[in-house]
This record gives structure tokens, sequence and C-alpha cells, in this order.
């Protein structure tokens, strides 16, 4: 996930960088409007409305008339008439400081799945086809057998092949909830996954970070097409 920060205070874009960076995100921290408008493409765009050259209301409204990058403004203004004017101003959400990191990813990832909803057919990495609309796996034709929460574990890995999956997000994709301190339960499912792809498909940890799956030779897989089996 690409993430565009636009923040003028240095201290609070430092700790949100590293947070986003520690669950899997690619940030871009720039600190003013005019920076704003001319940075790289991202995904998603998070903006102050305190600027130093604009009001970020007015960015929101240049940004929503020459693209449609998902928003989510995020300011300490938080009366119901900033929330609704935020909202008009064509931002996809607004989120008050002070806020939890969970909720900011939670979130993103909400905002992400309304303006991209993930594509159905068939899903390629190395050997391994992933069938979302059927809920299968296949090796050289031949079916997988995966519990429930694997093949869902699955799917969150494949839809973006060599992406690194944060592992908080793995856990609220596959178990709808959150985990406070340490738990096995994730790696267990991942180990166990891995033993069923071994040899079709390789699934990665990122020390701190989370899990990416990759075809034996190193490679991403392909993005999803149309067929009658797939993941």
């Amino acid at each position: 996930m690409r993430v565009l920060l636009v923040e003028d205070d240095r201290r609070f874009a430092a700790a949100l960088t590293k947070s986003l960076q520690q669950c899997g995100c690619e940030v871009e921290h720039v600190q003013s409007a005019a920076a704003a408008m001319v940075a790289a493409p991202c995904d998603i765009i998070l903006l102050d409305l305190g600027l130093p050259d604009a009001d970020g209301l007015q960015v929101c409204r240049r940004l929503r008339e020459i693209s449609d990058v998902a928003i989510i403004i995020v300011s300490a203004r938080g009366t119901e008439r900033d929330r609704v004017a935020g909202l008009r101003c064509g931002a996809d959400d607004y989120l008050v400081k002070p806020f939890g990191v969970a909720e900011l990813q939670a979130r993103l990832e909400a905002v992400l799945r309304r303006a991209r909803p993930r594509p159905a057919g068939i899903h390629t990495v190395g050997r391994l086809q992933v069938d979302l609309d059927g809920r299968a796996a296949f090796v050289d034709g031949a079916a997988v057998k995966l519990t429930p929460k694997e093949f869902t574990l699955l799917a969150t890995l494949v839809h973006e092949p060599g992406v690194v999956v944060a592992r908080e997000r793995l856990i609220r994709e596959v178990w709808r909830t959150s985990w406070q301190g340490k738990s096995r339960t994730l790696d267990v499912h991942i180990s166990t996954l891995r033993t069923k792809v071994r040899g079709a498909a390789r699934v990665e940890a990122v020390h701190g970070v989370g899990y990416r799956i990759l075809a034996c030779d190193g490679s991403p897989g392909t993005a999803a097409s149309g067929g009658t089996r797939a993941f």
C-alpha cells in the first residue's frame, strides 16, 4: 500500500510514518498543499487540514477534481460540522486526532476495499492457482485440501503476490479480530500452508512485518484472469 502523508507536524508525521512502515506500507511524507499536488501516484492520501499554505478542505477539493485516489482526512478538528465538511469535499473517511494505529490501518484497508474491490478469477503464483469464486486451490491442476482459514490466508497473500502483508492485517482478514501481544496462531497456519504448497509457491516471512507469497524462483505471480477454475 502506497501512502501519501500530507502533514506539517514533523514529530507526528515521523511517528505515524514509522508505524505505517511497520505495517508494510510505503510512505511518502510532504508538509504542504503544493507538495501534495505534485507528489508521486499513491493508493491513498492521509490529509491534515491545518497546512501552512492552504486549508486542507481546499486541497481535498482540488485533489478530487483531478483524481479518484482514496483520501482520508486526519485532523484535530473533530466536530460534526468539520467531519461533514470533509466528507462533502470528497474525502472517503475522516479520522480525528488522537487515534490508534490499529484503527487507522483498519480504515485504510476498508477505504481501499471500497475503492478497489478484489477481483475474482484465477491468480497464479508459480505452479499454484487459486480460485476466489470457487474457494479452491490447485497445484499443477490437482486440488489442494485447505481449511477455510487456510484458504482465506492464502487468498489474502495471493491478492498481491510479492507484496508484504502485515501480520495485523492477516489476523484481521482471517480471524476478523485483533490479538493483543504475541500469538503463534498465525505462524502455525502459515507453517501448515507452506507445507501444502511447497514446491509450487513460497510463503516468505519478512521479519517484524509480515508475510508474502512468491513463485519458487522468487518472482511474483500474475494478476487475476478470467476462468472457470482458479483461486
